[in-house]
């Protein structure tokens, strides 16, 4: 009954548009106060805040942004595409295979979504268009391109996956390197399938000569060099995604520095922007922590574990339930909202039923890609649409294939979660 009331209350908070971290807030407080009374509310209101924001690691987030806002001020995020361009110009679909190895490399800056999916909008899709590539086309490699950035290190949303679950930060952006690159992969050759069943699709391209693809990796060489060096200290243990963090900011900042961008009403922007971010995804977690205790003292996710756990089929057809919930929760629900409100009772489950809940965490934001770019509220495809002022449906009936490649993928990630997992496996 209780269980009732607190998720009752929390949709038609959500319904009336309160913010997800107020909402799961005040729903949470809630039932603590059915269950416990004044004591038991103010016992959590007490303690929570402090442990909340002392968590180390949360530290990188507001990092790994400013790093973001660095990279964007020295403007090599629109030479990013340009490299690519040089390099697979060349090939039929040429321009929109270097849109996805771009949103890879921007999505290694910024890990953000819609802000990946924002900066191709505005650097790729004038390019494609101005070159006569078919308008859903181009549409939808750009709004597929711009999910890596939810995979790709930095992944912003791997590493509140790790907040919400106390779960090995590091280990998880590590274990989402090799699946982001294999998308972006995915992505091209979904693009090459394209154009080869219907070559109007998209022209051949400009060549250029090795002199030039070379020269052309002077200018994005020296964000190229910081993306590894943030990741492999990581991967190597010399440090944490903290220290990493701070050290791509203060890299990113160097590299404006130098290139003459970085000016000090930017450098405030930049900072502002970070704290802000930050300020926002520490309320999302302190809501989320609140209405996490008042389902554990309700028992309802140690009952829904064991029940569900008890019942007599495979393991598997459990997971196959669980990410087809999800991919119907995207069709309706913000992706930051799924993770809240599913993770305290998914993950539990999960590791009940014996899978590897960084394994997990991953595949949970592979298909968190499928719900950025499905309707009704593929928010990736609304920020294309904005950009382009084209009709939201062109961009939906582009995407289309690349929504039948990610749930191949997410397939194959299933059946072989050693892909996912031999990186962090290996990790000093």
């Amino acid at each position: 009954m209780i269980t009732g009331t607190i998720f009752a209350a929390l949709i038609t908070l959500l319904a009336i548009g309160m913010p997800i971290a107020f909402a799961m807030g005040v729903s949470g407080l809630a039932g603590l106060y059915l269950l416990g009374g004044t004591d038991t509310v103010m016992g959590v209101l007490s303690t929570t805040p402090f442990s909340t924001v002392s968590t180390y690691e949360l530290l990188s987030i507001p990092m790994f942004i400013l790093m973001a806002e660095f990279v964007i001020a020295s403007r090599i995020a629109d030479e990013l595409y340009d490299s690519m361009v040089i390099w697979v110009g060349r090939l039929r679909g040429g321009l929109a295979i270097a849109t996805a190895f771009a949103g890879a490399g921007f999505g290694a800056i910024c890990g953000s979504s819609t802000a990946g999916a924002a900066t191709l909008a505005s650097i790729s899709l004038p390019a494609m268009l101005r070159h006569g590539y078919e308008r859903k086309l181009a549409n939808g490699v750009v709004a597929i391109s711009g999910t890596l950035a939810m995979l790709i290190p930095p992944a912003l949303a791997l590493v509140l996956y790790g907040l919400l679950t106390e779960l090995s930060i590091a280990k998880l952006l590590m274990a989402g390197l090799v699946p982001g690159l294999l998308v972006t992969l995915l992505i091209a050759g979904t693009v090459m399938l394209l154009v080869w069943r219907d070559p109007s699709r998209a022209p051949l391209g400009q060549s250029y000569t090795w002199r030039e693809k070379f020269a052309s990796l002077h200018v994005t060489g020296p964000m190229l060099i910081l993306i590894a060096l943030v990741t492999g200290v990581i991967y190597l243990g010399l440090a944490t995604p903290t220290e990493a963090s701070s050290l791509g900011a203060f890299g990113a900042c160097m590299i404006a520095l130098v290139r003459g961008r970085l000016t000090m009403a930017l450098f405030s922007n930049a900072v502002a922007n970070a704290a802000r971010t930050a300020a926002m995804i520490t309320m999302i977690i302190l809501g989320a922590h609140i209405f996490g205790y008042a389902l554990t003292l309700t028992r309802a996710t140690q009952v829904f574990v064991e029940t569900i756990a008890a019942l007599p089929v495979s393991p598997y057809v459990i997971m196959a339930l669980i990410l087809l919930l999800k991919l119907a929760l995207g069709c309706f629900l913000d992706q930051v909202a799924i993770l809240l409100l599913t993770v305290p009772i998914m993950v539990p489950l999960v590791k009940q039923l014996g899978f590897d809940p960084i394994w997990f965490g991953v595949i949970l934001v592979l298909t968190a890609e499928v719900g950025m770019i499905t309707p009704p509220v593929g928010m990736n495809a609304y920020v294309v649409a904005r950009y382009t002022g084209s009709p939201v449906d062109e961009v939906f009936a582009g995407i289309w294939p690349h929504f039948i490649a990610h749930i191949l993928a997410i397939i194959f990630f299933v059946i072989f979660p050693g892909v996912v997992m031999w990186l962090p496996n290996t990790m000093k």
